[in-house]
């Protein structure tokens, strides 16, 4: 009888390192990709400039910083999970899936997780010219907050996947369930920290923002990696909540979700 735990880490190891093999196949696609996530650097530029006169309490350097980090934090939290099962609900390509002895959520974890190491030496790259430009830029963050930087990371992409792959599940009842995450995406994009960094919302803003999981998506990954003043456990904490409720609410959605798409005679 095989260990249970080895045999979960075979399993996964398999899945990564097909999915891997498969994004590597389409490289200069990847290079768009990372290049399309470059907003943020672009956003810099402006905020720099309207920060000359230091009205926003974060110096042009600090700005500079933030927004590197914030565009290394998506780079690794990008999520497209809801695309992907809508078409599979609308193809009937979901009956396949659910042949198999394993959910399918792990298939488009593990797809999205192996293109975070493909697209690794684009974003890599991409670094390097940018401090060529902005020399002065460079820092060297401790490796406790590296360290932190990682997990936090790592937390955001989950939250961001669980959260997507929750909405994904309305595809068994309505044929455009991106629609909902088009919606969720104008929250994210103002309150997580892409457009600007949280510091320069009014406080009452920033206390009640700070209870919602848009910031822990960028904004709270990218704080660690430059070392802005921000309570990290509390951070882990409610990030862990998040996480947990969009869990149980995919669960239960998945559950009812497959009553209705065999109902439907699929």
């Amino acid at each position: 009888m095989k260990h249970p735990i080895r045999q979960t880490i075979r399993i996964a190891g398999t899945l990564i390192s097909v999915y891997y093999a498969h994004m590597i196949e389409y490289r200069a696609e990847l290079f768009f990709w990372v290049l399309s996530g470059s907003l943020p650097l672009i956003l810099m530029g402006v905020w720099v400039e309207a920060s000359q006169d230091g009205r926003f309490g974060l110096s042009p350097l600090d700005f500079i910083r933030y927004f590197l980090a914030v565009f290394l934090v998506r780079q690794f939290s990008v999520v497209w999970v809801i695309w992907e099962f809508e078409r599979e609900i609308v193809e009937g390509k979901l009956s396949f899936r659910l042949l198999q002895p394993l959910d399918p959520g792990w298939h488009h974890f593990a797809s999205h997780f192996a293109e975070r190491f493909a697209r690794l030496p684009f974003a890599i790259i991409l670094i390097v010219l940018f401090f060529l430009l902005y020399p002065q830029a460079a820092w060297m963050p401790s490796l406790t907050n590296f360290l932190l930087c990682l997990l936090a990371v790592f937390l955001a992409f989950v939250l961001r996947f669980i959260s997507q792959y929750s909405f994904a599940m309305f595809a068994f009842w309505m044929e455009r369930a991106n629609a909902i995450e088009s919606l969720w995406f104008l929250f994210y994009l103002f309150l997580s920290g892409l457009i600007a960094p949280l510091e320069i919302f009014p406080p009452i803003v920033q206390h009640i923002v700070l209870w919602t999981p848009f910031p822990y998506m960028i904004h709270f990954p990218a704080s660690i990696l430059v070392g802005l003043p921000i309570n990290v456990g509390r951070g882990l904490l409610i990030m862990l909540g998040w996480i947990l409720l969009f869990l149980g609410l995919n669960r239960w959605l998945w559950r009812l979700g497959l009553k209705q798409y065999s109902g439907m005679g699929a």
